[in-house]
């Protein structure tokens, strides 16, 4: 039999484990050597890394629609406390870090969330729509990635059929953060603009790499059992602007169960596995 949470089984104890465990969050992060990215220009860095775009309305999602614009206004609250964040050499960008009071005059609005694998609606759904553009362009830089969380289960598919897979990270406040450190001496800047229906991220650097980056899907492989799981092999490939030369190194895979129907053509490579 499993055992119930202590919140589980006394759930008026919730609010104050929830302000408890945010409290030793934040704690440690004082503690822990890093020093975090703060700073801010509204002058824009002259050298342009990586730009993505991300359509914010999932019209499929199979859940009332007002969710979805309660996303969009959740996203655009966050925005406003990374935009034109720098991190310089030396520092460590932390998603909560800014984020932690993006709602102090205005407040978030219940989005769609996964919570211990179930679909639930928390305010502040949505927010991992951000911190996962955040993550691709991080991809795309020298960035050491300190802290990501994939998702362990997906319940809507991705709003652009040509989206990588495995290219995810969930944030949730007190537990988990997105959090990458500069190394280099170079200079980067995060710009984050909503244009339309879509939220659009250009991360920016005060002097030219000489490197790109490219990141790719070696693999995409479905395994069915009594769940759906998705392995999608991701890895980097490399260039030499100088030289052209190319060298590709495999970053990791990553696993996930999928709670939503595939195309034909998704289905026509799965492997059944028996036991």
């Amino acid at each position: 039999m499993k055992r119930l949470r202590l919140t589980q089984v006394f759930p008026c104890l919730l609010p104050l484990r929830l302000w408890q465990k945010k409290s030793l969050f934040y704690m440690q992060m004082e503690h822990d050597g890093h020093i975090y990215a703060k700073a801010k220009t509204a002058r824009p860095l002259s050298h342009i890394v990586k730009e993505t775009s991300s359509l914010m309305m999932n019209m499929h999602s199979g859940y009332d629609i007002s969710y979805q614009f309660n996303k969009i206004h959740n996203l655009k609250l966050a925005a406003k406390t990374i935009n034109h964040v720098l991190i310089r050499p030396g520092e460590t960008f932390s998603f909560w870090s800014l984020v932690r009071y993006a709602d102090r005059f205005e407040d978030f609005k219940d989005g769609l969330c996964v919570i211990d694998g179930q679909m639930t609606t928390v305010s502040g759904g949505g927010l991992c729509q951000l911190s996962g553009m955040l993550y691709y362009l991080f991809l795309h830089t020298p960035l050491t990635v300190i802290e990501r969380h994939p998702h362990m289960v997906e319940y809507l598919p991705p709003t652009d059929a040509s989206a990588l897979h495995g290219i995810d990270a969930t944030v949730n406040e007190g537990w988990q953060d997105l959090k990458v450190r500069n190394d280099t001496d170079i200079t980067f800047q995060i710009v984050i603009i909503f244009n339309g229906v879509y939220m659009e991220g250009c991360i920016l650097a005060d002097q030219p790499l000489d490197v790109s980056y490219d990141i790719i899907n070696d693999t995409i492989e479905y395994v069915e059992n009594e769940t759906l799981i998705e392995n999608a092999s991701v890895s980097r490939i490399q260039t030499d602007l100088a030289t052209n030369e190319q060298t590709i190194e495999h970053l990791y895979t990553n696993h996930c169960q999928i709670n939503y129907p595939l195309s034909s053509e998704e289905r026509r490579g799965i492997n059944h596995v028996i036991h």
